[in-house]
């Protein structure tokens, strides 16, 4: 039973919104005051096999293939992921169900008599909650994905068993630094010596190998140590020792960029085989029922709906092949919102022969992109004579509610850039958000 089961003295939006003044800033890179914190819970050793996921693209659906694979194997499995997209709770799940509010406002209670005088961020009390709640449930396995790079994410304040990093790419730059091989650094930091490290990225930076080698990390590289061959309609995986399994069926996840995903958690659990026992009829049952909301999923009907919450450069590089490689349509409209430190123009010019017509709005969010600037950086994005193709709206809501009036049944929406805006919808349409 979980010891977390405690009326809380406040509700989890009162919680939320108490924990948001605590800190001058939304984000401070750093472990320090995570540690001490840590040190006041007292809850190491942690008792459960940990794995942190780390990188630019690709951390959602790696956390979601791992918790289904190992859910399916038997395991109780705990998740950490953010941001959510539409209830905080989906941030923290224990076999694939989210925490209850209860247990969350009596973590967050446990937290606030820990931390003293210790300013902790919204992510950092998340983290720490989640810690909580995976020991309160006494789970075998605990997959969290870290929030920012890696070396200073408050996810990198417990050592990890095993650690995945996914594709790296230019995001976060005030923070991480300014190109892949500084912003891989960071990635590297969520690894230990002599433990091992799957990394999926298909060139990462030579920064990143040597830090794994002065560490003396076990690294684990696609295309060195493990490999796949995908087919139409399903995939071999092969890795050390002549391991292998063959004829995957694809993951339940729509993209090309899905099966590389799969690879690397194929490979991360088979860095663990010797504590945690994963048979083939998991891997298959798991592929084939990993849900991760928001990512390129699919709505059928007339308009067609798809939600991606594509962000940057190389998610919405994905986005635009994978529009092109869908069933022809007659229009494609985007609704579109960013947080404002996003390369908005940049992300115009290269969907600028892919989207028939913008609709654009504010983030209702301290670090969104106002209606304004997404206009005028869409609209120098698109370049000359692109007045009459975006348009603005006072929100996603309405921006959807546009789009969705003026498209016809041959159409799609596309609902992109970032999680707020997906999520949004989401709500709006009463889909499943977990």
């Amino acid at each position: 039973m979980s010891k977390l089961r405690v009326s809380p003295s406040r509700s989890l939006d009162e919680w939320l919104a108490y924990i948001q003044t605590l800190h001058p800033r939304s984000i401070d890179m750093g472990l320090d005051r995570v540690h001490r914190v840590l040190d006041s819970l007292d809850i190491a050793p942690l008792g459960y096999t940990l794995i942190s996921v780390a990188g630019t693209n690709g951390k959602g659906s790696s956390v979601g293939l791992l918790e289904a694979i190992l859910t399916e194997s038997g395991y109780r499995v705990g998740a950490f992921t953010s941001p959510h997209l539409v209830h905080y709770a989906e941030r923290i799940r224990v076999q694939r169900t989210p925490a209850r509010q209860s247990e969350l406002c009596r973590a967050f209670e446990m937290i606030e008599a820990a931390r003293g005088n210790v300013a902790l961020t919204y992510f950092e009390f998340g983290t720490l909650a989640a810690l909580l709640i995976f020991r309160a449930h006494n789970v075998d396995v605990a997959v969290m994905e870290v929030g920012m790079g890696g070396r200073l994410d408050a996810v990198n304040a417990v050592d990890a068993d095993a650690g995945l990093i996914t594709s790296i790419g230019i995001d976060h730059v005030r923070w991480l630094g300014q190109d892949r091989a500084q912003i891989a650094v960071e990635k590297a930091g969520i690894m230990r010596p002599a433990r091992p490290v799957v990394v999926v990225d298909p060139d990462p930076p030579s920064s990143l190998v040597e830090y794994a080698h002065n560490i003396d990390s076990r690294v684990y590289r696609l295309h060195k140590q493990f490999g796949y061959h995908a087919r139409d309609n399903d995939w071999d995986w092969w890795g050390p020792q002549q391991r292998q399994h063959c004829a995957l069926p694809r993951p339940a996840l729509v993209g090309p960029w899905q099966v590389r995903n799969a690879a690397g958690v194929l490979m991360v659990l088979e860095s663990l085989s010797r504590r945690l026992s994963v048979n083939d009829e998991a891997i298959h049952h798991g592929l084939r029922s990993v849900r991760v909301p928001g990512r390129f999923q699919v709505i059928p009907g007339a308009p067609e709906i798809i939600l991606d919450v594509a962000h940057n450069l190389e998610a919405v590089s994905a986005l635009r092949d994978q529009l092109r490689a869908m069933e022809w349509r007659d229009r494609t409209l985007a609704v579109c919102a960013m947080l404002r430190d996003k390369p908005v123009q940049q992300i115009a010019a290269l969907l600028a022969g892919d989207i028939d017509h913008w609709f654009v709005a504010p983030i209702d969010d301290a670090r969104g992109a106002t209606g304004e600037d997404m206009h005028g950086a869409i609209l120098q994005g698109l370049g000359e004579g692109a007045d009459h193709r975006v348009v603005p709206c006072g929100s996603v809501t309405a921006a959807f509610e546009k789009a969705h009036t003026l498209a016809g049944n041959d159409d799609r929406i596309v609902v992109f850039g970032s999680f707020h805006t997906v999520g949004d919808i989401i709500a709006q349409l009463k889909l499943p958000s977990h």
